[in-house]
């Protein structure tokens, strides 16, 4: 397989044969667990570690599986808080305004529940409402404020044998000025210009301007329209995100200026991913409208599978509640749903690509698969010119 096509200035910068990197999702771990991280970084990407919905503890271990199993380039994926972060949420204070304002909203969910046949359950209060896509709070170790956590989460990335950075939706400047100190890249991923200037400005070596095609938590910009934007308007090279899911889009991507790609939802199908099989065969048989972005599952504009949930929310006519108050209400419906084994209740965030995707392969073919294709799009491009 030639690499000649797919040689930029991110493979240089990153020492990586492929301008290919594996989004870092979250979903407490599942979504990149150390043998999909690994496979893609010696497939010649980057593997990105999703620090989301996981301990201190647990991302140190993850850290190091990963370091056993390669001594390729790896990143690790982090949701920031933002500068002017409101103050610490409180789960049973969020839950007594939520039955005192919303009683509707609470008897409703209740009754999903009911009649999906799950018992639902009350998160700890001490687990901290998470800026994350979903959170069910299985990991002991959240509980805790979210500047706490946060804190110690880029202290162990500091600290471990890690050589890229990536920050979401808050303030870089808490990590840049330490992670260039340790030779480490830093990446920002942002869903508008607005944000990727900022990235900039705070110290980003590369900016991933992500598009709402995207699977969880998204912006408002299509992506290929924020591409060009976001490269016209910052000084670092950037990476497209969203909606990416074969060698066409990462052909187009290079077209509209960016270095390299990020990609999700591909590798969630993964044979080495550890989502649910249930999620799995949603993303396979699921075509483009499968997959919308809604507010039901954070209050927050999120892409995910469409699920009977979902469907369940959409014909009782109630409109989501703002965020915080949808999350803690459906932070504790996905709990219930995973503690009974119903994934196929429980958030399934990913993006509309899945709905390019029809079989599951490891991750190695994946990325030899998305480098021959791309390379055999700019070909046909090259010919036709």
């Amino acid at each position: 397989m030639t690499n000649i096509h797919l040689r930029t200035r991110l493979c240089e910068l990153l020492d990586i044969n492929y301008p290919i990197c594996l989004a870092g999702m979250g979903s407490q771990g599942r979504a990149t667990p150390p043998a999909l991280v690994a496979a893609v970084s010696e497939a010649g990407g980057l593997g990105v570690i999703g620090g989301a919905g996981l301990s201190a503890a647990r991302l140190r271990t993850v850290i190091r599986e990963v370091r056993a199993l390669t001594t390729k380039p790896i990143g690790v994926n982090l949701v920031l808080p933002q500068a002017t972060a409101k103050a610490e949420l409180d789960r049973s204070r969020i839950r007594q305004e939520i039955l005192k304002e919303f009683p509707e909203h609470v008897a409703f969910v209740r009754d999903l529940a009911k009649g999906f046949g799950i018992e639902l359950v009350e998160l700890d209060s001490r687990i901290a409402v998470s800026g994350a896509a979903t959170a069910d709070g299985t990991d002991a170790g959240l509980r805790g404020s979210r500047a706490e956590l946060t804190r110690s989460l880029i202290d162990v990335v500091l600290e471990e044998d890690v050589q890229v950075f990536a920050g979401a939706v808050g303030d870089l400047k808490l990590i840049a000025g330490p992670a260039h100190e340790k030779r480490m890249l830093v990446m920002g991923l942002a869903t508008s210009t607005k944000q990727a200037r900022s990235y900039a400005a705070a110290g980003a070596d590369l900016v991933i301007a992500q598009g709402l095609e995207a699977g969880g938590h998204v912006g408002r910009i299509p992506n290929f329209a924020l591409l060009p934007d976001v490269v016209d308007s910052v000084p670092v090279p950037v990476i497209a995100a969203g909606g990416i899911s074969d060698g066409r889009g990462i052909a187009a991507s290079l077209a509209f200026g960016a270095v390299g790609v990020w990609i999700g939802t591909a590798f969630l199908v993964a044979e080495e991913c550890n989502i649910p099989a249930e999620h799995k065969s949603q993303i396979l048989k699921g075509r483009l409208e499968d997959f919308r972005s809604d507010r039901i599952y954070s209050g927050s504009p999120m892409r995910g599978f469409r699920n009977a949930t979902i469907k369940a929310w959409e014909d009782s006519g109630l409109e989501p509640l703002a965020n915080p108050y949808q999350k803690v209400l459906m932070d504790d419906f996905n709990a219930a749903a995973a503690a009974a084994g119903r994934w196929d209740l429980h958030s399934n965030p990913s993006g509309i690509g899945g709905g390019l995707l029809t079989k599951a392969r490891p991750a190695q073919q994946i990325v030899e698969d998305l480098v021959k294709d791309a390379a055999e799009a700019i070909s046909r491009l090259a010919g036709s010119l």
